[in-house]
């Protein structure tokens, strides 16, 4: 109980807002794409396409260089976001002068300071949560490329020794996981910038929360790429 009188009634209907809507949104995303493609269910289908396309091709560098390129973005993010954690552990030693800082703000708001590094504990898990992603991400797009490179010549598949189809599924699968994955970090990334407004008040939480939501759905489900993608 000591815990729920830490912060008020709206605050804590703002932080379930947050969470509900992140949640949420991951389900919507994921079981709505399957009835209206989503950006990452349309371009998993270009991913089949590549590895068909790999299965009648040899020697496969070019997709060995596509696939390290792809796994660039999340090693980058992983990089980024150890960054990040430390800049959030270095904040929490001295929430004094940073709480202080944030009080100069117009219009944000005054709270204790325990209350201030519970709010920068959220941004700290939201990130730790992107780094779990992200490096999950590399993982897998390793094991896409330990597919490709266990896929037989050309001319086994085309004897009958093995079978395409399953070769390009299973490793278009991997990518799309890989892919997947990695927009989910990014997603942290977006709610971050939202669990930030949570320093000014909790109705710009709450507010920011829902922007967020709006630009995602835009992005995924209304974008041109996924118009020109879809054509």
């Amino acid at each position: 109980m000591k815990v729920l009188e830490l912060l008020p009634w709206y605050d804590w209907l703002a932080l379930a807002w947050f969470f509900g809507a992140w949640v949420g949104y991951a389900w919507f995303a994921k079981y709505w794409g399957a009835r209206r493609p989503s950006l990452l269910a349309t371009t998993n289908r270009y991913r089949r396409y590549w590895m068909l396309q790999a299965t009648v091709r040899d020697p496969r560098v070019l997709d060995g260089i596509i696939t390290q390129s792809l796994s660039s973005s999340p090693s980058f993010f992983a990089s980024a976001t150890i960054i990040i954690l430390g800049g959030l552990l270095a904040l929490l030693g001295t929430t004094d002068k940073a709480a202080e800082f944030v009080r100069e703000i117009p219009f944000a708001a005054r709270t204790t300071m325990l209350v201030f590094e519970l709010k920068a504990l959220v941004l700290l898990a939201i990130f730790i949560n992107a780094f779990f992603r992200f490096t999950w991400s590399m993982r897998q797009y390793t094991f896409g490329a330990l597919v490709l490179g266990s896929m037989p010549p050309p001319e086994d598949f085309a004897s009958g020794k093995f079978e395409r189809e399953q070769f390009a599924d299973k490793a278009g699968k991997l990518l799309g996981m890989a892919a997947e994955t990695f927009n989910d970090g990014i997603r942290a990334y977006y709610f971050s910038f939202a669990a930030m407004a949570w320093f000014f008040s909790p109705l710009v939480f709450a507010v920011a929360t829902a922007v967020v939501v709006a630009v995602l759905y835009l992005r995924e489900f209304r974008s041109e790429v996924l118009h020109v993608l879809r054509d």
